[in-house]
């Protein structure tokens, strides 16, 4: 299951896309979209986006 980002927590830092390994993350008009097709969560590790979000916003989808 892809993750997906919280837009009411996300304060679009920009952190998450430059540590996407897999570039799920983009910025979609104001707010930052994970693309479900790209995510892989890391395969099994924990997930790159979700450890530097300052505000836990990359939640599962």
């Amino acid at each position: 299951m892809a993750l997906k980002i919280d837009t009411n927590s996300c304060t679009s830092c920009g952190a998450c896309e430059f540590e996407c390994p897999n570039a799920a993350i983009s910025m979609k008009g104001d707010a930052y979209v994970i693309k479900a097709a790209q995510c892989t969560e890391c395969d099994g590790d924990s997930p790159k986006c979700s450890a530097v979000c300052p505000t836990d916003a990359c939640v599962p989808g």
